[in-house]
């Protein structure tokens, strides 16, 4: 399972979803489904919005083994 912090880096830099949005070239819908950890991003996408947060991707995405 891949965890996000982008609601915490939005917050941050006090932006809202459609900022975010805007900055990576998605939709508002698509960071709002993110943050809810509806789907997982491209690696691509992972690096657009950590760069954009200014953060490294490892502080804004985290996996954690799924334990069966």
């Amino acid at each position: 399972m891949l965890e996000n912090y982008i609601s915490v880096g939005r917050a941050e830099k006090k932006w809202t979803q459609q900022h975010l949005a805007d900055a990576v070239g998605v939709s508002r819908q698509t960071i709002a489904a993110l943050e809810k950890n509806k789907y997982n991003p491209s690696l691509k996408l992972a690096f657009k919005i950590s760069n954009s947060l200014g953060k490294e991707i490892t502080e804004v995405f985290k996996y954690k083994e799924d334990v069966v």
